[in-house]
């Protein structure tokens, strides 16, 4: 490793020192504080609008430049300067090359999208047969180009991207898209080994505590996602679970640092019933918001928009559709109301 390139990750590293609360309060002399260090509210985002969607087999239909300055500009207004991608295809290619060109102050935590490598049907509840043999080697492939396209956008963006997460609940007992540990630790290597930002990835809080160790090692933080009324839990105990949540990962890995990489709370859902509302989610995300700048915890809240193309299509009230602070037509719900 070069000199230029230990200073930098030396000051990404000192820059997240206080991610998960537990470090220095200070900020380097000259330095301007980094989202990642300093517990603001960031936020997951997808441009994709009624008729669009990412490439499920046929092609992807992408939101256009004007449509994602539009939505950037929607974003900064409700007072994010950090979002979070899920992947290195070309739309994310796309927001990073409008965040440059229209100089909108926002950076990004960028991601790397990793698809099934092997075949969870038995742990999947909608994984109704096994992953063809073929399409698990196609995916491996995909995932190689995944992490190439990623190293050469941070290398490309290095004012704008801030970190680069690998994978997102691949590893997780109930996806539909299983990694296996040992692979999702190579491409962490071959990440960290050429690129200059810290590198995660993102897991659901369990995992973490119960599996975690190997992997967190490996990392400059580790990404975490909790979800209270997924786990049957309503407002009142929301902020608290996930408190609890960060605080067992805490304890699981004391030696690592941590950002919160997706919570949320949706306005509608059938699975929900009552417990889902605009009402909650706008509870859930200021007592998150306060939560996250008392104990200096980046959160990334989940999410921007609403995405009418997750999930069942025949059931428009499904959880999937409905975690936005905006709708799909980009009205502001409670939460973003002025």
């Amino acid at each position: 490793m070069d000199f230029l390139k230990a200073g930098i990750i030396a000051a990404a590293l000192a820059l997240v020192s206080c991610i998960s609360g537990g470090g220095s309060e200070t900020t380097p002399s000259g330095a301007s504080p980094s989202p990642l260090e300093s517990g603001v509210m960031a936020i997951a985002y997808s441009g994709f609008r009624a008729g669009q969607h990412p490439d499920r087999g046929q092609g992807a239909v992408n939101p256009s430049r004007a449509e994602t300055l539009e939505d950037l500009k929607l974003l900064v207004e409700g007072g994010f300067d950090l979002i979070r991608l899920y992947d290195s295809g070309s739309n994310s290619a796309m927001v990073l090359d409008v965040i440059e060109e229209q100089r909108l102050p926002i950076q990004v935590l960028l991601g790397i999208w990793l698809d099934a490598e092997v075949s969870n049907h038995l742990g999947c509840p909608w994984l109704n047969e096994p992953i063809p043999a073929a399409t698990l080697e196609r995916n491996r492939l995909e995932n190689q180009a995944g992490v190439e396209r990623a190293i050469e956008l941070a290398a490309d963006h290095p004012d704008v991207v801030i970190a680069v997460s690998v994978g997102n609940e691949a590893l997780v007992d109930w996806n539909d898209h299983m990694v296996p540990l040992d692979s999702v630790i190579e491409y962490v290597r071959q990440v960290k080994a050429t690129v200059d930002q810290p590198v995660t990835v993102a897991e659901n809080y369990r995992w973490w505590i119960d599996h975690g160790a190997a992997l967190a090692a490996e990392l400059d933080f580790i990404g975490v996602h909790s979800y209270p009324v997924w786990e049957g839990k309503g407002i009142d105990e929301g902020l608290h679970f996930t408190a609890r949540n960060v605080d067992e990962v805490r304890a699981a890995l004391p030696d690592s640092r941590i950002v919160v990489l997706e919570a949320g709370w949706a306005t509608v859902a059938v699975e929900f019933g009552d417990r889902a509302g605009e009402a909650q989610q706008a509870r859930y995300f200021r007592e998150l918001k306060e939560w996250a700048a008392r104990t200096r915890t980046t959160v990334f809240f989940f999410e921007a928009f609403d995405e009418p193309w997750k999930g069942d299509p025949g059931n428009a009230y499904g959880a999937e559709k409905h975690w936005g602070l905006w709708t799909v037509g980009r009205d502001p719900k409670q939460a973003m109301a002025r």
